[in-house]
């Protein structure tokens, strides 16, 4: 595993990410204070979806530089004020998911069934071919 690269990979996923959230906080604001610009913006949107923030920027610089500055401003603002706890974070909630994940696993590995076997002369599997629960009361 080259962490290097996965780093710079995740990074750059994360930036577009913080890119598009900008871009989000800024269509709201502009609904508010000066609709035509936010049409504008949305439909720009639309016909550039944020999938490279470097890619969707460059483009913008041609059509709207004032946007292009106002974004460049509120990501760093996100950045700033959101990345600082997203370690801690992604590990917290990686490590909460696959707990959650591992239980539902060991649940359905351990549920019983009761599905014969060795009428069709299959091999027996230890998990499926536990007998069923009798009535204590027989």
């Amino acid at each position: 595993m080259d962490s290097k690269r996965l780093a710079r990979e995740a990074a750059k996923t994360l930036q577009t990410y913080v890119t598009f959230q900008a871009v989000k906080l800024i269509l709201e604001q502009l609904s508010e204070t000066n609709p035509s610009q936010a049409i504008w913006l949305r439909q720009y949107v639309l016909d550039n979806p944020i999938r490279d923030d470097g890619e969707f920027l460059e483009g913008l610089i041609r059509d709207r530089k004032d946007l292009v500055f106002r974004v460049l401003t509120v990501r760093a603002e996100i950045a700033d004020t959101v990345l600082e706890f997203l370690p801690e974070l992604v590990c917290s909630n990686i490590t909460e998911a696959n707990v959650k994940l591992r239980r539902s696993m060991l649940e359905r590995l351990t549920q019983t069934s009761n599905i014969p076997s060795d009428s069709d002369g299959a091999l027996p599997h230890p998990e499926l071919d536990v007998p069923p629960e009798r009535d204590s009361q027989e």
